[in-house]
């Protein structure tokens, strides 16, 4: 039986993002919430133990919460048209805690505060990531390669700015739309991959991310049924994660996707994966996220015909570096043109990528070392898989590539 801690930090982590954002959307200071979400968690780690478990932990945080911020208001004597609307915050939250009523998810609203207009492009995504989704700003500064200060520095004036402008959170017009939703998706797909890395799922500080990215996926779907591109990151994240259980075999060690057995991967999730490939494509506006589901999905093939189609793959990855010549896009063309048309077209690909770029990228050196290795350049394929080894940061990927090393 999990202890009161335990529960503290389970319900602190799965609910962290719908109380901030349900708060937030009524109160309008992202920092006032984040502070009386920490003093409802530390009352609970006080209270808890001794008195029990209250029957709705969410609710429980959330009306604690809504009392620290109105002992906050009263001290800092806001305005009194706003008072009365807070007094009846807290007793919707008072009732919501003797009730099977549970708080709005206004999780998508906050997601496109974040892409206000008057908010920083730059900082959009990072914002996200951290109100909506609870990551910390050291692993958003890590993966936005900027020293974790800086953008602790940067979120705070963003949140600021939503504070002091009192930014609304009308959901964008139709017009105004697709310049707000990239940043949306990119914050989703960002949680995804930050879930989706821990392939052990060891890390605490990256459990349940992957259902959060699929959830508001979905969310997403159902209040933009017709945009290709929310369709296109939904069935890019439903191909992946059918294959989770086929990542790494019984001991823990990683499998690479070309070598998974497809009997482990989900037949449903495949299914529903092609469902939403299938409306994106109807719309005929071809976008990223649905040429990276393109990409899965003739991987996903495999499990009926037995081989992967290397040329059609190296296709998708050509239109995508057309529309998003990232390094990983790069990497992914250079690899799918070695296996559709030989390994020294792929390699030369490589040889072709700016140094700045690759210096530090992990897939960068795997794929170099494993081409080397396949031309038969022994000495050049030690030194890359050492280079790889030295910059991946999962122990199943870092024994995979030590294992292969060992080969050469």
């Amino acid at each position: 039986m999990m202890n009161a801690r335990n529960i503290i930090e389970e319900t602190a982590r799965d609910a962290y993002g719908r109380l901030i954002s349900y708060l937030t959307l009524n109160w309008r200071d992202i920092e006032a919430v984040e502070d009386a979400l920490a003093d409802a968690i530390v009352a609970a780690l006080e209270s808890w133990p001794s008195a029990g478990i209250p029957d709705k932990p969410e609710s429980w945080l959330l009306a604690v919460a809504r009392r620290k911020l109105i002992d906050r208001a009263r001290r800092e004597r806001v305005s009194e048209r706003a008072m009365p609307a807070l007094i009846a915050l807290s007793e919707e939250s008072q009732q919501m805690s003797s009730t099977d009523t549970a708080f709005p998810d206004e999780r998508l609203n906050m997601l496109f505060l974040c892409t206000h207009p008057a908010i920083d492009p730059s900082i959009r995504t990072p914002l996200m990531l951290q109100t909506v989704l609870g990551m910390d700003a050291s692993r958003i500064a890590s993966a936005f390669v900027v020293k974790p200060s800086t953008m602790g520095q940067r979120l705070t004036r963003a949140k600021a700015k939503i504070r002091t402008e009192r930014l609304t959170f009308a959901m964008p017009d139709a017009e105004e739309l697709p310049h707000r939703l990239d940043a949306v998706l990119e914050a989703i797909y960002a949680v995804y991959g930050s879930g989706w890395d821990d392939l052990t799922g060891v890390d605490p500080r990256r459990k349940g991310l992957v259902d959060e990215a699929i959830y508001l996926g979905k969310l997403l779907a159902n209040y933009l049924p017709d945009e290709p591109e929310v369709q296109g990151l939904l069935a890019l994240m439903l191909h992946c994660e059918a294959r989770r259980e086929a990542r790494i075999d019984a001991s823990g060690s990683y499998i690479p996707l070309s070598e998974q057995d497809t009997a482990r991967w989900s037949t449903l999730m495949i299914m529903e994966a092609e469902h939403c490939l299938q409306i994106a494509w109807q719309s005929k506006r071809i976008g990223r996220f649905q040429l990276l589901a393109a990409i899965q999905s003739v991987h996903a093939q495999r499990a009926r015909t037995g081989f992967i189609e290397w040329k059609e793959i190296a296709l998708l990855y050509e239109g995508l570096a057309q529309l998003s010549p990232t390094i990983g896009v790069l990497v992914g063309r250079a690899a799918a043109i070695a296996e559709g048309y030989g390994m020294e077209r792929g390699f030369a690909l490589l040889e072709s990528m700016p140094r700045d770029k690759i210096v530090s990228y992990q897939p960068y050196w795997a794929l170099t070392a494993h081409l080397h290795m396949q031309l038969g350049r022994h000495e050049e394929a030690r030194s890359a898989y050492s280079r790889a080894i030295g910059l991946c940061d999962d122990p199943s990927i870092r024994q995979f590539l030590y294992q292969q090393a060992n080969q050469i």
